[in-house]
């Protein structure tokens, strides 16, 4: 209480300081609401209402449907839409020129940006359109032969375990396959999962940092420690941690890591991130062909994709800029707090089951439930209908429920009429 006291005297004192300029309203509350902030820590301000509310008001989300599937793709806050928007049209005044001359040349102050955030060199960060084409990139650039064994979830996301089944049928080599048994909040478990996989022959293993299906968190740099001692080397599925939770990208003791940058960055739909270790990135050939040595030292062989667009690619600064206004435990905990919020109110209802930790050690923002004897379909379609609240189903392996991740837009009044959906249907 003494801290939302604090941040209220503090808002109202700024608000009434404030002068009347051309910069929008919601833009100059956000700032004071920002100001305001300081000194109050992390933990209080996940359930200041008030504050999240100047956030929300960032985002140009539709009145007309709660969305609570922004696991698979996020809005971007209006500043990343505008910068987007005024890139592309400078673009169509003369593309040739105004792409490559001039906003080519934000490429290196953006990768110098996105790697302070990650924690890295910025030689070690390169962009690109998804997690898929930069998890991809690895998985075909691996000096991989026949006989030669990498270890993968069942859990993994389909694109990456496609490109893994392809070199296999390819290359001939040989897919060890983990079968985890989810939610867990046991790391000896998790880990020993993947270390009783590797053999002599393992070459590589595949970590998904956060699993998409239940927002199960993998104790990477566990399993990699025990990859490591063997020569094994780690590639990282960041899709759903990078610009979520709060961490930097050596912290994972991974070699090679890719995230996609529209989902927990807010940045545009269609934008990436790839991280390789300094010392690795000779060893790995790109995805497409560049005109230089495919072996070079560079970090830059990996963005040889022909004509991009440009003014997605110089959008991403802005989300950069709105996720450091934010502060990353400042939304960890936001995320952490909105999913358990919904959960602890419907995790007493007869049937429910719930398939995501509410420690914020092993979960985060993404959360998924089932309703015992009904179909995870049967409640998608009753939450739609009858509430206009999209989420997404989850059959997948041994997981298999509903989906349900809410954003840092999300708003309580929001989470209170998904409870008020999931108990009329679990009790129907």
């Amino acid at each position: 209480m003494t801290d939302r006291r604090k941040f209220l005297q503090k808002a109202s004192a700024l608000s009434s300081a404030a002068l009347i300029s051309s910069i929008p309203s919601w833009a100059r509350e956000l700032d004071q609401a920002i100001r305001a902030t300081q000194g109050i820590s992390a933990d209080a301000m996940a359930t200041e209402e008030d504050f999240w509310y100047y956030i929300q008001q960032a985002f140009t989300v539709s009145p007309g449907i709660i969305n609570l599937n922004n696991g698979g793709v996020s809005p971007a806050p209006r500043t990343v839409q505008e910068a987007m928007k005024r890139y592309y049209d400078l673009s169509n005044e003369a593309p040739s020129y105004y792409m490559w001359r001039i906003l080519d040349q934000g490429r290196e102050p953006l990768r110098a940006n996105l790697a302070k955030m990650a924690g890295c060199s910025p030689e070690e960060i390169a962009m690109n359109r998804n997690s898929s084409e930069g998890l991809e990139t690895v998985i075909f650039g691996l000096q991989l032969k026949a006989g030669d064994e990498v270890v993968l979830s069942k859990q993994d996301y389909p694109n990456v375990i496609n490109a893994y089944k392809q070199r296999e049928k390819r290359d001939g080599i040989k897919l060890v396959w983990v079968n985890l048994e989810l939610p867990s909040e046991n790391e000896d478990y998790l880990a020993s999962q993947y270390a009783k996989a590797f053999t002599a022959r393992t070459k590589a293993v595949n970590i998904t940092h956060v699993i998409n299906w239940n927002g199960q968190i993998l104790p990477v740099k566990k399993i990699a420690a025990e990859a490591h001692k063997k020569g094994i080397e780690v590639v990282v599925d960041g899709a759903h941690s990078f610009a979520h939770l709060d961490f930097k990208i050596p912290d994972l003791d991974a070699d090679y890591f890719a995230s996609s940058l529209h989902k927990w960055l807010y940045a545009p739909i269609g934008s990436g991130l790839l991280y390789v270790k300094k010392e690795k990135i000779k060893t790995i050939y790109p995805l497409f062909a560049t005109a230089d040595d495919p072996l070079r030292d560079d970090i830059r062989k990996f963005e040889s994709l022909g004509t991009r667009p440009f003014y997605i690619e110089q959008a991403i600064g802005k989300a950069v800029e709105f996720h450091d206004m934010i502060g990353s435990e400042r939304k960890q905990k936001r995320l952490h707090y909105l999913k358990n919020y919904w959960m602890e109110k419907v995790k007493g209802l007869p049937k429910v089951k719930l398939n995501t930790s509410m420690d914020p050690q092993w979960g985060g923002a993404i959360g998924n439930i089932g309703i015992e004897g009904r179909k995870p379909g049967e409640l998608d379609s009753f939450l739609m209908d009858k509430y206009k609240i999209h989420t997404t189903t989850v059959v997948w392996e041994n997981i298999s429920g509903v989906r349900i991740t809410p954003n840092v837009y999300t708003t309580i009044k929001n989470l209170d009429v998904l409870v008020e959906g999931i108990t009329a249907f679990a009790r129907s």
